[in-house]
């Protein structure tokens, strides 16, 4: 059973594992000064440098909170295995909108400290497109004269918008690297471009499909290869070596998996989509599952 002993033992590990610093002006000269009378199981510190005193939550995600630290670990716990808010609030005797604002704060933290990847090498580009309104905001609902739902809100046929609540999303995936993936509110070159150019090395080799607005690809400085699905090609030997490396495979297989990872949240809002991508796109590029999810997790939450 994880204490809240326990918890603080674990976050000193992962914060300070290069010894405590201040959190002000990074002086490693600190001293300990107690514990937090709310924690009595976390440390305070004060820096000899600037005279600050901190503790071992301060400029954190989980500090000025009420709840038990143990409870916020655990919650982080069960988000990395990829659990409802309903499934979290059960297993942690919390109200239901209680572990919808956690979960909603963490998300956003991963969100917000996320490292962005730079591709290089042989990236794959792709779109998929994920039913998304406007849950929770009846001002928005009203002013698109539409009901309120009462099922599952379906999308329209074909390529979907922001507008039409079936908003795009980008993705790209270095082959053997990370992901990167943006909601758009539409897919063409000017919502694109700033995106690739931003997150692509120039010279790389990029494939995709054959959707007209990868073709000016060359003139931005990519080799750009493509396959054509509507001639049911989904592989193709470019260079005659036998290895058909002409593909789009690796990212459509990552939309089979982003599809399985929102399918138990459901109804997720247009406000809230990007935070989901966030947390899917970290524990893409982490390569670790289940338990083993939690320590890099804290790590950025907590560094």
């Amino acid at each position: 059973m994880l204490s809240e002993e326990k918890c603080f033992e674990m976050i000193r590990e992962v914060r300070w594992d290069d010894g405590v610093r201040c959190p002000w002006c990074e002086s490693i000269e600190v001293k300990r000064n107690g514990h937090v009378s709310s924690h009595i199981f976390c440390q305070k510190y004060k820096c000899k440098a600037c005279g600050k005193y901190f503790d071992d939550l301060t400029s954190t995600v989980l500090s000025d909170s009420n709840l038990p630290t143990k409870t916020w670990v655990l919650c982080l716990y069960l988000m990395g295995l990829n659990q409802s808010n309903s499934q979290i609030a059960s297993e942690l005797g919390l109200r239901r909108t209680t572990a919808q604002e956690m979960t909603s704060l963490l998300r956003e933290e991963i969100q917000r400290k996320s490292p962005e990847p730079v591709l290089s090498g042989a990236v794959e580009m792709d779109e998929v497109y994920i039913v998304s309104g406007h849950k929770g905001r009846p001002d928005i609902v009203r002013r698109k004269m539409r009901l309120g739902r009462r099922n599952r809100l379906r999308g329209a046929r074909g390529r979907g918008t922001l507008l039409t609540e079936k908003p795009p999303i980008f993705g790209l995936l270095q082959r053997d690297g990370s992901l990167l993936m943006r909601m758009l509110p539409n897919v063409r070159r000017t919502s694109i471009d700033p995106i690739i150019r931003q997150f692509v090395e120039i010279g790389t080799t990029v494939y995709t499909d054959e959707y007209d607005i990868y073709s000016h690809l060359p003139s931005l400085g990519y080799r750009h290869l493509t396959v054509c699905h509507g001639r049911r090609e989904y592989a193709r030997d470019a260079d005659g070596d036998g290895i058909r490396e002409v593909h789009v495979n690796s990212i459509e297989g990552v939309w089979s998996l982003l599809r399985s990872w929102l399918r138990p949240h459901r109804g997720i809002s247009q406000e809230k989509l990007p935070c989901y991508l966030a947390f899917f796109q970290f524990v893409h590029n982490a390569r670790v599952r289940g338990k083993s999810l939690l320590l890099p997790l804290m790590k950025l939450l907590l560094t």
